[in-house]
């Protein structure tokens, strides 16, 4: 009874083909949240940005932010496919959100850094922009070491500060 029952598995197992296997394996897409920068002109672009995420599977929420021009998705999406669909249902131009807070960029006035356009407390993600830039923008080990030793923070800081 055991051979026979090994039998049938192994026989069902090759009547399903490659096909079943492969939908069996396939990953289930992870929450995420994609940010995109898109020109928000009046409330009627608020409106037509928000139906044609709202609509989309997997979106769980859509926050418009005019006044930044900034569309945030959270989901189980890929930004990819949201971004295409933005562009596709409202006709602008999207792309992914360049701004990191003002706090998060150690030297935010690097060259390529500085952007006029960006919303008030963010900058020019240095990653984003130049990639070579991006060493540029962090201080080395030297700058840290000298830093730190006049720094109020260290207790074993020089003392003629």
């Amino acid at each position: 009874m055991g051979v026979m029952e090994g039998v049938i598995d192994y026989l069902s197992e090759l009547c399903e083909g490659p096909i079943s296997r492969i939908k069996k394996r396939r990953k289930p897409k992870q929450l995420q949240t994609v940010a995109m920068k898109v020109r928000i002109d009046c409330q009627g672009c608020q409106r037509k940005i928000k139906n044609a995420l709202k609509a989309m599977k997997g979106v769980t929420s859509v926050e418009v932010n005019a006044k930044q021009n900034k569309v945030t998705v959270t989901g189980y999406v890929e930004a990819r496919k949201v971004m295409e669909r933005l562009a596709q249902r409202t006709g602008k131009k999207v792309e992914p959100w360049p701004y990191v807070p003002y706090e998060m960029v150690p030297h935010p006035y690097a060259p390529g850094v500085y952007d006029k356009k960006a919303p008030p407390g963010y900058v020019r993600g240095v990653a984003l922009v130049d990639p070579d830039a991006a060493p540029l923008a962090r201080a080395s080990s030297l700058e840290e070491k000298y830093v730190s030793a006049f720094s109020d923070e260290n207790p074993n800081a020089c003392a003629l500060m």
